[in-house]
């Protein structure tokens, strides 16, 4: 009997995704359009199940940056037509218009309710060299009735994201004291406070924590909802010193949307509607009955948040690397991005729209045919968009084809902040230059060389939150630091 040589069983193995989400279902268009063999893991009862959990929130991203290139082309040989509407989509819109369709095209190589517990090569553990890039790749499998199972792969692409792996209340990246018994009275970064979770919150106190996008979110409707019912009050804890980073710029933040957000936060703060408690570090949680202090160090001390009756974690995410434990890793050892990707995207010196084009060679890991893409890619970062991931997994499958000159071709095209440059309504407000249409010239001292690339021809690099170019956390210190300030042109 003659036995298959290593190499040609290895090729004939499926290529295995993990996660339908946008990325995931983009990597999958991409496999299908180049003939390769594919199977589609997804932990949630449907495609797109994690976009769905925040599907009351709009995106800041226009319709016609969100589709894959690729995918869009197949749908539309079944006569999809992508949205015409210059409205960026709720998550809702987004899975119903565009990944619910886009899953049906793939039948039944897309496998739902098919949680990924561990990755490991065929017989070798991480700890053994020889022979492994000739090794499947096996990923042990838990179904919804609890069965479980293995699946052979000759490659694998982590899209599984990280909606489900939230940072802790604690300042420190630990939760804090007390946090776990108080599980009941902690809700997740995007509540859907004007709908299905109004209950939980009218006539009720409640801490949000945190300074990004979710948190403006979640205080703005809470503010609305504290409008129309009687007792309803709003705590906003920061562990920054004050909240330039969430105002951002304003009416000259390139983001019409984020800008917006910011204008009205800011009203709010400044009516009283919403109390501010500053450079507060969480400490320690203290339940007594349906209410939860939350106890935390600031400048001047120790401050105890009482009364709550629910605190809205917004204090963003983090991969979870537990199932790549056999796997060979190369990681950013702070923010756990791979590590060539990591100081293109950290957040001291990068928002969204200055991150570079990447693809297959920062992504790749010493773990052959394995990558992680889309926004666990990014680990603790939270500079992700989602052409940014299609454009990953386009130079990742064009490499797992062969095609490394495709592969290697990487190219960006975002809209002008790197994100979008409509308003709610659709109304183009893009602008160029920096924060009121100057380079203020602020540098970033201390940045690796590592951390930037010359962009795309006309393609800004301006900070989606502060205003300033190049954006990051750097930019945001020195808006809190100027004189008088509080955000761009203040």
């Amino acid at each position: 009997m003659t036995r298959t040589p290593p190499a040609a069983e290895l090729a004939s193995l499926p290529v295995a995704v993990i996660g339908a989400g946008p990325v995931g279902l983009a990597a999958a268009a991409h496999l299908a359009d180049r003939g390769l063999r594919f199977v589609l893991l997804e932990a949630g009862a449907t495609a797109g199940s994690a976009v769905r959990e925040w599907g009351h929130i709009r995106t800041f991203t226009p319709w016609q940056h969100l589709p894959d290139p690729t995918a869009e082309r197949l749908l539309q040989a079944t006569g999809w037509t992508r949205p015409d509407t210059p409205v960026p989509p709720t998550g809702d819109e987004l899975a119903t218009h565009y990944l619910d369709p886009l899953a049906a095209l793939f039948g039944d190589r897309v496998r739902v309710a098919t949680r990924v517990d561990a990755i490991s090569r065929e017989g070798l553990d991480k700890s053994k060299s020889l022979g492994r890039e000739d090794r499947p790749f096996v990923l042990r499998l838990q179904l919804a009735d609890g069965t479980g199972g293995e699946l052979r792969a000759r490659a694998v692409l982590d899209a599984s994201g990280t909606w489900h792996q939230p940072n802790p209340l604690g300042a420190s990246g630990l939760p804090a004291l007390g946090e776990a018994g108080a599980s009941e009275l902690l809700v997740g970064p995007l509540p859907d406070v004007l709908g299905r979770d109004r209950g939980r919150f009218a006539g009720r106190r409640t801490l949000v924590v945190g300074a990004g996008h979710s948190a403006t979110n979640t205080l703005l409707n809470l503010a609305r909802l504290a409008a129309e019912v009687p007792g309803t009050s709003v705590v906003w804890a920061i562990r920054g010193p004050g909240p330039s980073r969430s105002y951002g710029g304003g009416a000259a933040d390139e983001l019409a949307e984020r800008g917006k957000l910011g204008s009205d936060l800011r009203a709010l703060v400044s009516s009283g509607a919403v109390e501010l408690v500053p450079a507060f570090s969480t400490t320690r949680l203290e339940v007594e009955g349906d209410e939860v202090t939350v106890v935390g160090t600031t400048p001047e001390g120790e401050r105890r948040l009482a009364g709550l009756h629910a605190v809205a974690a917004a204090t963003g995410f983090r991969p979870d690397l537990a199932m790549l434990a056999e796997l060979r890793l190369d990681l950013d050892p702070g923010l756990e991005a791979p590590r060539a990707l990591g100081p293109l995207i950290d957040p001291a010196w990068h928002s969204c729209g200055t991150v570079s084009p990447h693809g297959h060679r920062e992504l790749a890991h010493p773990e052959p045919g394995f990558y992680v893409v889309g926004m666990k890619s990014y680990g603790r970062a939270p500079t992700f968009l989602i052409p940014t991931g299609n454009e990953q997994v386009r130079s990742v499958v064009a490499a797992l084809a062969g095609d490394l000159e495709a592969a290697d071709a990487v190219h960006l095209v975002l809209p002008e902040t790197g994100v979008c440059s409509l308003d709610s309504g659709g109304v183009g407000v893009g602008g160029a230059g920096g924060c009121c249409g100057s380079d203020p010239g602020v540098a970033a001292p201390g940045a690796p060389a590592t951390a930037h690339r010359p962009l795309p021809e006309g393609l800004p690099a301006q900070g989606f939150a502060s205003g300033v170019r190049g954006g990051g956390e750097l930019a945001t210190l020195l808006l809190e630091d100027a004189p008088g300030a509080g955000g761009c042109c203040t």
